[in-house]
Parts: C-alpha cells; sequence; structure tokens
C-alpha cells in the first residue's frame, strides 16, 4: 500500500530501531518528533566518494572536504586560558592536522580511529596541511559512493551517521509513497515521482538523480504554498460581500485636474485596475508597489475618494506618527479646493480629512469618533489608534494600510473588520519585493507595481566615501548645499553608544557636528525615544526651512517628504540592509534640484562591499530588490513570519525563481478546476498538515546556498 506524508505524520520516530528516550529527547529539540518530520530533514550536503578530494591532492588556499581517519587527539590550554585542540587524520595519500581554538568538546567529539568528514581551507603549517575551526560531520563506518551530510547538533548527541541510519530505515519501513501530483504535470515538467524523490535525495547514487530528487521536491514545496494562497484568494472573491463602487464619477477626475503635475502611465494603469477592482461588488485585496518617489499616494487617494463620491468614507492606516502626520498634511494639500456636493442647505462642502493618532487628546479622540460614526469624516488618517474598539465607521468603503509590512496579520484584518460590510482594501509598499517573493508572500493578493517615476525627479548621485579623504567631500558638500539654501540629513543607526556595535550613536554624533564638521549651522536631533511633541517640533521646524540638518536615526525612513533636502549622509551605512538604505536615500531628491547621498562605510566584508556598490551603481528599487535577495537571502525582503510551519525547505526563491511562476501557474488549474480540492486529496491533505489552515504568512524560506552538490 503506498503511503501518504499524513500517516508518516502519525508515526513517532521511536518506532524506529535505536531511537531511545534520550535519542527521542535529541531528535525533538531539533524539531523531529515523527517519522515525516525524518525524512523532511533534508542532508545539507553530500560527500561524493568517486570524486572526493584526498588529503594529498587538495589545494592549498581553497576550501575542501576530504574524509580520513582520526589518528591523534591532543590539547592544550594557552596562558589567557583558551584551549587549543590539535588533531591528526589521514587518508592513506597524506595528514592533515585540523586545529580547533576554544572548543574543548572536541577532543570529546574526535576519538582515535573515528571516521569523519572535514571541510575548510586548506593552509601549509610549519610543513604539513592544515584546517583551522573546519565544519566536522562523524559518519561513522558508513560507505556508499555518495555519502548524505545531514545537520546534526553535539548539543541533542545527534550525529550525521546516526540519522542516516534512521532515514535508511525510514525509507525502507516506508514502502511506496503515493504521488500527489497528477501524472500529466508530471510528464509537463520533467518531473520524477515522489518515490524517487525521497529516495534520490537522501540516497543519490549521482548527481544527476540528487538535481531530479531537489528539482521536484522543490515543486512540491512551492505548490503547496500557492495552492493555498491560491484557494484563499478565490474564497475571499466568491464569499466576501463587499461593496460595487461608483467608478467613473466626477470626483476623481476633478482632483486628477487639480494636481500641479500630470500622472505617470504607470499611475494610469494602476487607477484603472484598482477602479476594476472598486467597480465588483467582491472586496478588493491588492497589493501596491512602488519604488521611492513613485507616486503611491496619487493613486492611493485616487481610490480614497472613489469610496467618498459614493458616499462612503476612506482610512488610510500608517506605522508611524511621523508618517501619519506626513500624510495627513498631504493629503489635506492634495484635496485643498476640492468639494462635495451635499444635502445639506449649502449644497457642497469641502472634502473631510482627519487624523488620529496617540497624540489626539482624550476629548479631540471622542469628538473624531462621533463624527466618524455619523458620516461626517471623509477620509481618516491615522497609526494603530485606528483600530481600537471605540474608532467605528459609517460606512467604510476603502482602507489603504502603508508600509504594511510593518503591521502583524491580526492587525491588518481588525482595520478590514471596522465595517459591516467588508471594505475594499489596498497594501502598500515602498520597499519593491522581487516578483518570485511577491507571488509567494503574497499570493493571495492582486499586485499593482508603479515602476515609473514622476517627470521631474532628478536622479540622486549616490557616493561610497570609503576614507578620510571621501569623507572631508561629503560635509564639504553638505555646507555648499545649505549655503545655497537647501538642507541636509544625517543618519546614524544607533540611539546610544554600544560597545558591542562599533557605531556613532545620533547623540554622540549630534554632538560632534554641533562642535566640528558642521559647526554654526542649524542642527536638530530625531529619534524614536523622544516624545511625540519633541519629534514633531524638530519635524515642523525642518520642513519650515529653520534647521539646516536634521541629525537623526531611521525614524525617518519611510514619509518624510521635505523638497529642499538635497544631501544625506548615512554613517556607518554598512550596517544597514540594501532595502532600507535606498529608503533612508529616498529622503532626498523629492524636488527638481540635483540631490546626492553619501554612504559612509569601510566596507570590511565581501558582502557589505557588494551592497554599498550596488547602491553606489544604480537607484532602481526593484533592481536593487533582486541583488538584496541574491546576497542575503529570502528571510531578509520576507521577514519575520508570524505563526505557522516554516514548508520551504529545499527551496529557494532565488535559485528557483522558474519553479515558483510554474507552481503558481498549477495552483490556478487545480484551484479553478476544483475549488475543493476533492479530486487532489492527497495534496489537500498535505497543504493542511504542513501549512494549516489558518496559516496567514504561510512561506519564509532559510537561506540555502549552502545546498550544494559538494564534492
Amino acid at each position: 500500500m503506498s503511503r501518504r506524508l499524513t500517516r508518516l505524520a502519525e508515526i513517532p520516530v521511536t518506532e524506529l530501531a535505536g531511537v531511545g528516550p534520550k535519542k527521542a529527547e535529541g531528535l525533538a529539540s531539533v524539531g523531529i518528533t515523527t517519522v515525516l518530520d525524518l525524512l523532511m530533514h533534508y542532508p545539507r550536503r553530500y560527500l561524493d566518494r568517486t570524486n572526493e578530494a584526498r588529503i594529498g591532492d587538495a589545494p592549498l588556499g581553497e576550501e575542501s572536504m576530504v574524509l580520513g581517519i582520526v589518528r591523534k587527539v591532543q590539547s592544550r590550554r594557552t596562558r589567557n586560558r583558551r584551549t587549543i585542540v590539535q588533531i591528526d587524520v589521514s587518508d592513506g595519500s597524506g595528514y592533515l592536522r585540523c586545529t580547533f581554538f576554544n572548543q574543548p568538546w572536541r577532543e570529546r567529539q574526535l576519538t582515535e580511529g573515528a571516521n569523519a568528514v572535514f571541510y575548510g581551507k586548506v593552509e601549509m603549517f610549519q610543513g604539513r596541511k592544515q584546517m583551522t575551526n573546519p565544519v566536522v560531520d562523524l559518519i561513522g563506518d558508513r560507505t556508499g559512493r555518495i555519502v548524505p551530510i545531514y545537520p546534526q547538533s553535539d548539543k541533542a548527541q545527534l550525529t550525521t551517521w546516526e540519522i542516516g541510519g534512521w532515514v535508511e530505515e525510514a525509507l525502507r519501513r516506508a514502502g511506496t509513497f503515493e504521488d500527489p501530483v497528477p501524472e500529466a504535470l508530471l510528464d509537463r515538467f520533467d518531473l520524477v515521482d515522489r518515490d524517487k524523490a525521497m529516495h534520490g535525495i537522501h540516497l543519490p547514487e549521482s548527481a544527476a538523480q540528487h538535481a531530479a530528487a531537489r528539482r521536484r521536491l522543490v515543486f512540491d514545496e512551492l505548490l503547496r504554498i500557492q495552492v493555498a494562497l491560491v484557494r484563499r484568494k478565490r474564497d475571499l472573491e466568491q464569499t466576501s460581500v463587499g461593496i460595487a463602487h461608483v467608478v467613473g464619477g466626477a470626483l476623481v477626475p476633478e482632483f486628477h485636474a487639480h494636481l500641479p503635475f500630470p500622472l505617470t502611465g504607470a499611475q494610469r494603469r494602476t487607477i484603472a485596475e484598482i477602479d476594476a477592482d472598486l467597480a465588483r461588488p467582491t472586496p478588493m485585496h491588492r497589493l501596491l508597489q512602488g519604488d521611492v518617489g513613485a507616486g503611491k499616494t496619487i493613486v492611493a487617494v485616487s481610490a480614497l475618494l472613489t469610496a467618498v463620491q459614493g458616499g462612503h468614507q476612506g482610512a488610510l492606516m500608517a506605522p508611524t506618527e511621523v508618517l501619519a502626520e506626513q500624510h495627513h498634511a498631504g493629503i489635506r494639500t492634495l484635496l485643498d479646493g476640492l468639494t462635495l456636493k451635499d444635502d445639506n442647505l449649502f449644497g457642497e462642502r469641502p472634502v473631510r480629512v482627519e487624523l488620529l493618532t496617540n497624540r489626539t487628546t482624550a476629548s479631540m479622540r471622542t469628538k473624531l469618533a462621533a463624527a466618524l460614526l455619523a458620516g461626517e469624516v471623509d477620509i481618516v488618517v491615522g497609526t494603530h489608534a485606528l483600530l481600537e474598539d471605540k474608532v467605528a465607521f459609517h460606512s467604510l468603503g476603502v482602507a489603504v494600510i502603508d508600509e504594511q509590512h510593518r503591521f502583524g496579520v491580526e492587525q491588518r484584518a481588525a482595520l478590514r473588520s471596522k465595517g459591516e460590510i467588508v471594505p475594499d482594501v489596498l497594501v502598500m509598499t515602498a520597499t519593491p519585493i522581487p516578483r518570485t517573493a511577491a507571488m509567494t508572500v503574497y499570493g493571495d493578493l492582486d499586485v499593482s507595481v508603479l515602476d515609473e517615476l514622476p517627470p521631474g525627479r532628478t536622479p540622486i548621485t549616490t557616493t561610497w566615501a570609503r576614507g578620510p579623504l571621501d569623507e572631508a567631500a561629503a560635509w564639504a558638500r553638505v555646507r555648499d548645499e545649505i549655503a545655497a539654501g537647501h538642507q541636509a540629513y544625517v543618519v546614524c543607526p544607533l540611539i546610544e553608544e554600544s560597545d558591542k556595535l562599533e557605531v556613532r550613536s545620533a547623540e554622540e554624533t549630534f554632538a560632534e557636528l554641533q562642535g566640528g564638521e558642521l559647526a554654526g549651522l542649524r542642527l536638530a536631533l530625531l529619534h524614536g525615544r523622544m516624545k511625540s511633541a519633541e519629534k514633531e517640533q524638530a519635524m515642523e521646524a525642518f520642513r519650515g526651512g529653520r534647521l539646516d540638518v536634521l541629525v537623526a536615526t531611521t525614524v525617518i525612513e519611510v514619509g518624510v517628504d521635505v523638497a529642499n533636502a538635497t544631501v544625506m549622509v548615512i554613517l556607518d551605512a554598512d550596517r544597514f540592509g540594501i532595502a532600507q538604505l535606498h529608503q533612508l536615500r529616498g529622503r532626498v531628491g523629492r524636488g527638481a534640484a540635483v540631490s546626492w547621498c553619501f554612504l559612509l562605510a569601510k566596507g570590511e566584508t565581501p558582502e557589505s562591499e557588494a551592497r554599498l556598490s550596488a547602491l553606489e551603481r544604480s537607484t532602481d528599487g526593484f533592481e536593487l530588490a533582486e541583488i538584496d535577495l541574491d546576497l542575503r537571502g529570502e528571510g531578509t525582503i520576507m521577514g519575520a513570519r508570524q505563526k505557522g510551519r516554516n514548508d520551504l525547505r529545499l527551496a529557494s526563491l532565488r535559485r528557483d525563481r522558474d519553479w515558483v511562476a510554474r507552481a503558481r501557474e498549477v495552483a490556478f488549474e487545480l484551484v479553478d478546476a476544483d475549488p475543493t480540492m476533492a479530486s487532489h486529496p492527497a495534496l489537500a491533505e498535505e497543504i493542511d498538515l504542513l501549512l494549516g489552515p489558518d496559516d496567514e504568512d504561510l512561506a519564509e524560506a532559510p537561506d540555502r546556498t549552502d545546498y550544494l552538490f559538494k564534492s
């Protein structure tokens, strides 16, 4: 009888030979409690015994993986009481000394006669080959052309040969695996069946067999996620009752006519996509991606006004008070002079826009809550304060969530539930997301992309200031811009000095700049620990031109819009990721004047050097997002998942870009043909088992750059 994964998930790992209470406890500590957990605990690399490097042939200065027998173990302490363990290893072709610093437990792990794989950089020291602190995998007496090396835990007292032995037993006793994917799909994509995949990933006889197994299991992981997302998307479309908004009224065209600039082609296209959603009786659930300065606010206000012109209300939720206040001021300016026809004696009234944050006084909150419930407020802009139970709407038609990655699933759902009928929801992000990540993380949303900047925006010149001369040039540029009547930002990564992280704090930098490079200029400090009133006072002074330089932390990362600011200096820039640096840089270049961004950093690692060079080379947020994905992995872009199990154990959104698109294509085919998935019960069971029916954020893949077929 063929086995389903759901059945294997019911069998405890203690059913396997040699898994007693102590080993079971160790396995549980690394997330293995069932036979399925064990079989999905994939090897992290492989030792190809047909092509393994012999010690005698291992090239100097390069990383190699060698298999040898421990011949001698010795340990000693240095004067500062650090431990040095030296292991002599041989394989018949030569000797290798492995030196471990401050790892005294290696003496107990690597006893004489032990078979082990050593992976590290080979160097010559005192006439013999040596590795320093290599990666070690004990493999016992396991033989074979290709040996899987499993993640092992010294703390849990688990070795790769033990795990491998249990995996072999589990595969033998499991028999044939039932395949949840139709044979026609396997033929279409030239994929092996589930049985060959499970054996090929754990016990490959060749590199080609391993590659075929991995390809199939990657497809399985991505398909499960995409089916779950597509089912949720179709369910929302078919079961939720929304508002069929009046599209094509006079208010939105009038708003566009009042703008001091024409809409870009991308804005027109995106507004049309949103209008099509708003006209349907099912709730919109759309993601709006746009690079820094691409004009997302205009698109969002157009959607809000579509609700308003039909007698409904709009809400815009931002993650910080600074951003909410910025949005409120900006929207009021955009809508100045725009009126609504009303049923009162006056016939017309201005569009009413209000602000609700933690700074709103109790009396103002009471008045605002009453006005919202009565339908007297057309658009409300706010922070998390919008989610309070006391805040209720007369008829919430469109909800916009800005910088949505700052909000949790529950917070987004709470805003959706503010209306008796589910409002249309537009979530926005100014952090461009690679296409594969967007399809995986936001696969249940429709996606619109603003990939065109408005005319008149001058590109920002970015310079990586690597040393004292470059730094001096950066400060000279700041003084020159201020002398020309412009303003500047100085960004610091930490608020207080930390011995652990050698970075400049905002408070220290503020004091240093006042008495140093920027002496005589009008400076102010802005960071997240200041009181709200102090932050607003500093921002107002900067917006009003009463300050020359704002020394700030990343509190200015999003939303701060001062067109007169033309230069930014980011200190310790190598402490930031690409997305954050790009966001910060977007605070300048918001007017017609030429603007500069200086990245002050040493760039001491290859990754930081690549990151800073990319920022220097490109101002395209979408290009930078792809570079970020390649450099740092999915986790940095997708963020921490809030609940649910991680089903991406093999798949990489970087390495497997094409398979993400194929899996999504198949998911739509399967769900549209059979929404209940009744004809694919095994696949439906796996989705419920591995993802859970209530998961909101379905994927955060680990960085699998080490998942290589190494020899």
